[in-house]
């Protein structure tokens, strides 16, 4: 408590003016670098900005050191670590670059590879984290892209979208659905069933947009013959995706998802081949600290009662209708990027009069709107930054294919989850 302030009591959380004023500040200024990605004047990223606020919620007083660490979900880091280890030794085995090799030399059209692009990138990002597949799978695409004698850009957004769309099928295809599985305690089999329809039917649509907007590219004729290599470890992919199968099986069956995560890549460190520490490089480290640091700064702000005054100020207690949530979360994630976006809806989803509903359209909405533009996700930074050199994608040439794909994905996802 601030002293000299008498405490209010609003919806059950005391508070002080002060408080809830340096909580107001703090908050705000976090997330406006969280959108931009920067600080004017100052070297200060996402994750830099996520820790400064985190720190300064604490030293400023508007929660004791104790309650900043209560307010860390470490479920939901225990899972995204998990998940890590898994990809990271996946990845060092070569099973990635395999994969898109593979569809890269049974591709006997540009639409077969297009279409091949998208069904792989769709699918590994359902089984795992979509923005590693997007991290293995770049430089691929580009390099088979130049051999075949074709423009890489197509190819490229279908990885970036296909990534995004996949990932919408289960709780560990992305960071945010793995946020609200933890949250909303839905399990594995129950969220796939209700999402995998539309997951499946966004990855035709993408294929058919691009398809459409690059059909002169389509139209072409490869100028080459693309055997991309992959270096493989043939012990260390066999031993990854037998882990993976039977995390999977658990996943389905019920167990928790942390708790399986942690224990299968506990397990694949358990190994003569690989050192732990060059897993460990795989592991995704800022993004682990962007959510610690987001958790605490959301988490104070909502002690500090401005979560409860901004529920009542937007009129939530009386917002029934699932679309216009799915509007909302899209708009959202697309202003301040769908994980921070997730994290703001989580304490008004249980007063919702559907939570079960609410979930799964903030799952729905906050992943595919993430192809909306290039700054819309992470797995669609990581692609254009892999490219720069080689293809670079610019803000408007996304978005010929970012709106439509997004406005037609979103569109059946809400008629679907209705």
């Amino acid at each position: 408590m601030h002293a000299g302030i008498p405490a209010v009591a609003i919806s059950g959380w005391p508070y002080t003016l002060s408080g809830m004023l340096t909580a107001a500040v703090i908050f705000v200024a976090t997330y406006v670098v969280v959108a931009l990605g920067y600080f004017p004047g100052l070297r200060l990223d996402r994750t830099g900005a996520a820790v400064v606020g985190a720190a300064f919620m604490v030293a400023f007083r508007v929660i004791t050191p104790e309650q900043s660490y209560a307010l860390i979900d470490m479920g939901t880091l225990v899972l995204l670590f998990g998940m890590m280890v898994i990809v990271g030794h996946l990845r060092l085995a070569g099973f990635f670059r395999w994969a898109g090799a593979s569809v890269a030399r049974h591709a006997a059209t540009p639409r077969r590879l297009l279409a091949g692009i998208i069904g792989v990138a769709g699918v590994l990002s359902a089984l795992f984290v979509n923005d590693t597949i997007c991290l293995a799978l770049t430089p691929l695409v580009i390099e088979v892209s130049g051999v075949l004698g074709v423009r890489a850009t197509p190819y490229l957004l279908a990885l970036a979208t296909a990534s995004n769309i996949g990932s919408v099928a289960t709780l560990t295809g992305n960071p945010q659905n793995m946020l609200i599985g933890v949250a909303s305690g839905f399990s594995y089999a129950f969220f796939f069933k209700k999402l995998v329809v539309v997951a499946a039917a966004g990855l035709v649509m993408d294929f058919l947009v691009i398809n459409w907007i690059y059909r002169r590219d389509m139209a072409l004729s490869f100028t080459g013959a693309a055997h991309p290599r992959a270096r493989i470890h043939g012990f260390l992919i066999v031993k990854g995706l037998a882990a993976s199968a039977v995390m999977l099986f658990f996943f389905f069956a019920g167990a928790d998802l942390s708790i399986v995560a942690i224990t299968t890549g506990a397990t694949l460190l358990l190994t003569r081949r690989v050192k732990p520490e060059k897993v460990f490089i795989e592991i995704h480290w800022s993004l682990l600290t962007l959510f610690a640091g987001l958790f605490v700064v959301v988490g104070a702000a909502r002690s500090a009662g401005l979560a409860d005054l901004a529920f009542d100020a937007l009129g939530a207690r009386n917002a029934h209708s699932l679309p216009l949530i799915s509007i909302t979360c899209a708009a959202l994630s697309n202003a301040v990027s769908n994980v921070p976006a997730i994290m703001l809806f989580i304490p008004f989803v249980p007063r919702f009069p559907n939570p079960e509903g609410t979930w799964l359209s903030l799952a729905m909405s906050s992943t595919l709107a993430g192809n909306m533009t290039l700054v819309g996700s992470i797995a669609n930074l990581i692609v254009a930054e892999g490219a720069r050199r080689a293809c670079p994608i610019g803000f408007v040439e996304y978005l010929k294919v970012g709106i439509p794909l997004t406005l037609l994905t979103l569109g059946f996802g809400i008629y679907w989850l209705r």
